[in-house]
């Protein structure tokens, strides 16, 4: 594991601190619109709104204790018995120990490690590879979250602002919030991936901002295509969910995933999977993925035409004060501006790398290094290898995405 740049460190630091900040201030908003709906009158809204944080903080809990359980023993040391930390689970405080919703105090743990690392003059090798353990898991579980909570969240509200004809302004808050919350999940689910790489290369400034944009390019008219569903049919859209998340669901079964310690877990994990796949590309499998992102990207899109094609048979159906007539075609302007920065980024900014196969198909979470052992996180290690492509030779390790057929 070679060394890194203090400067490196710190901005590794900084951006857990704006990561953690970022999902605190999307809280804050989502507990405030549901305030706001109760004291309107609006129960259902709010209950909805509460449901939302409910599920996803039970499928994190559930995720970190199946992670907990498959780590290696003794690496979170000094560790409580097993079932006081089964009862934190249950009573949805898990992340006091391992990162969940509330997922703050595993944050601050991780921010903790890192502020330790940055501060010694020359970090051990088992010092920044805790910390990057750490961050590895926080990062996935912060994605998982985005996508079971805030982005069903900020459809709701978008449909809910739909249907009203006006924004109040703790939903313009938590619309802003969400947007950014999501395209920042990702972006630091990224930045975890490639700290996987044999070679560990950094995301840069340069590439960071293009993946924050395409990203957050075309999620935007994803979402607003559902949300202008769910106002229209708001008893439909149920359905309109099930009926997609069982076709991806089989996709994602039929790809093979092997992901979660046992068989019965990795089925949480295709069923987590599925629902991002319903908003956004998520790879899964190794392999040429540029066939899949394609038929990805085609299905969502044919399904957002058929949901807006609806709408404009059903336009009388909202308050005419939404001023739909210029958001779509900005959506389908923004589409086309995301697609090209996407293929711009996997033409140009997506590394190629060599994967040894003791480095992401060992039998252990750790490895060892003169004579220490040092935390290993295989969960995030496997993914980056579907991730990021394999190269045939080392002349092949610049940065080429698209020619190995990463999309």
């Amino acid at each position: 594991m070679p060394w890194l740049p203090r400067a490196a460190l710190l901005w590794d630091v900084v951006l857990g601190f704006l990561g953690t900040a970022a999902f605190l201030i999307d809280l804050g908003a989502d507990l405030w619109a549901a305030g706001q709906y109760v004291l309107s009158g609006r129960y259902l809204w709010a209950a909805l709104v509460l449901a939302l944080l409910g599920l996803a903080s039970v499928a994190l809990q559930l995720f970190s204790w199946l992670w907990l359980r498959a780590d290696p023993a003794g690496l979170h040391a000094p560790q409580p018995p097993g079932r006081y930390l089964a009862l934190l689970h249950l009573l949805q405080l898990g992340y006091l120990y391992r990162a969940s919703i509330p997922h703050l105090p595993r944050c601050v743990q991780g921010l903790q490690q890192g502020l330790l690392v940055w501060q010694q003059e020359a970090p051990s090798e088992f010092d920044l590879a805790y910390a990057d353990f750490l961050t590895l898991d926080i990062s996935m579980l912060r994605l998982f979250e985005t996508f079971l909570e805030t982005t069903p969240q900020l459809t709701l509200v978008l449909a809910i602002v739909l249907q009203s004809g006006r924004a109040e302004p703790y939903q313009w808050v938590g619309i802003c919030t969400s947007f950014m919350g999501i395209s920042w999940a990702l972006l630091d689910y990224h930045r975890a991936l490639r700290t996987c790489l044999p070679t560990r290369s950094r995301l840069g400034l340069g590439s960071s901002v293009f993946y924050f944009l395409w990203n957050l390019l075309l999620l935007w008219p994803r979402v607003l295509a559902v949300a202008l569903f769910s106002a229209l049919f708001p008893h439909y859209v149920a359905l309109h969910f099930l009926g997609l998340w069982l076709v991806l669901l089989s996709w994602v079964w039929l790809q093979g995933t092997d992901f979660m310690p046992d068989s019965c877990s990795e089925w949480l994990y295709r069923a987590t999977v599925a629902t991002i796949l319903y908003f956004s590309w998520f790879n899964v499998a190794e392999g040429r993925t540029r066939g899949r992102a394609t038929i990805h990207l085609l299905f969502l899109l044919s399904d957002s035409v058929l949901m807006v094609v609806t709408w404009l048979t059903h336009v009388t159906w909202l308050p005419s004060g939404i001023p739909l007539q210029m958001l779509l075609p900005a959506s389908g302007v923004c589409f086309l501006l995301g697609l090209a920065l996407r293929l711009v980024y996997y033409c140009w900014l997506h590394p190629s790398c060599r994967w040894e196969p003791d480095q992401v198909d060992g039998a252990q979470d750790v490895c060892s290094l003169e004579g220490r052992r040092l935390p290993h996180n295989r969960r995030l290690t496997h993914l980056a290898r579907n991730f990021f492509p394999r190269v045939r030779d080392e002349a092949a390790l610049p940065q080429k995405g698209e020619e190995n057929g990463v999309l």
